[in-house]
C-alpha cells in the first residue's frame, strides 16, 4: 500500500491518502483519544505520541500533530497501514449511524427559515465541502439564527491560520451573494 500526503494550509495537519476509500458519507472527526473509541482508525492514530486530532473523510486521514512531522509522520504512515490491513472498517457501524444522525439534525429548522437553511446546506454541500476537503477538512452547517450562519469547521480547518478568512471573505461573500438574508458567517 502506498500513501500519500499533502500539506495543508494548516501548518500543523497533514493530510494522508491512501488511494481507496476511508470513511463513506459524512466526515467523523476526533479532537482527543477518548473520542476516538467508536473508530479503530483513530484510535489506532492516537496511540502514536503527540496526535491532537483526526478527521476522517471520504478518501483521505488529516492529522493535526503537535509534535514536528519528521519525527511523527512514519509513525502515522506505518498505523494507517496497519488499519487497512487488518481489514477493519474505520468507524465502527453503529457509530457511522449515530453520527451522521447527529450531523444531519444540527440546525434542521422548519418555519420561516426552513427554505433558506435547505439553500445554504445545498450551496455548501455543492460549492464549498469540496474545496475544503482538498485542503483536508470539512465544514458542517450547525445553524441559522437571525441572519447569521453558524458553521463548524473539521479536520484540517479547524485551528488553521486561514480559517477565518476562509469563513468570513470566502463562505461568506459566497453565501450572501446567492442567499440574501444571509448576513454573516460565524465559526459554530
Amino acid at each position: 500500500m502506498f500513501i500519500q500526503t499533502e500539506d495543508t494550509p494548516n501548518p500543523a495537519t497533514l493530510k494522508f491518502l491512501p488511494g481507496c476509500e476511508v470513511l463513506a458519507g459524512e466526515g467523523a472527526n476526533f479532537a482527543d483519544a477518548g473520542a476516538a473509541g467508536d473508530s479503530p482508525l483513530a484510535t489506532r492514530l492516537f496511540a502514536v505520541e503527540g496526535v491532537d486530532n483526526v478527521f476522517l473523510g471520504s478518501d483521505f486521514i488529516s492529522v493535526t500533530s503537535s509534535t514536528e512531522w519528521k519525527f511523527v509522520k512514519p509513525l502515522i504512515l506505518g498505523a494507517i497501514m496497519e488499519h487497512f490491513r487488518s481489514g477493519e472498517p474505520a468507524l465502527l457501524e453503529q457509530a457511522s449511524t449515530k453520527r451522521g444522525h447527529d450531523v444531519h439534525e444540527a440546525g434542521e429548522s422548519g418555519g420561516e427559515d426552513g427554505e433558506t437553511i435547505t439553500a445554504i446546506k445545498q450551496l455548501l454541500d455543492e460549492r464549498v465541502r469540496p474545496v475544503v476537503a482538498r485542503d483536508g477538512g470539512d465544514i458542517v452547517f450547525s445553524r441559522f439564527e437571525q441572519g447569521v450562519v453558524y458553521l463548524h469547521m473539521r479536520g484540517a480547518c479547524a485551528g488553521c491560520p486561514s480559517a477565518t478568512m476562509t469563513l468570513q471573505q470566502g463562505i461568506e461573500n459566497l453565501l450572501r451573494h446567492y442567499i440574501p438574508e444571509v448576513t454573516e458567517v460565524r465559526p459554530a
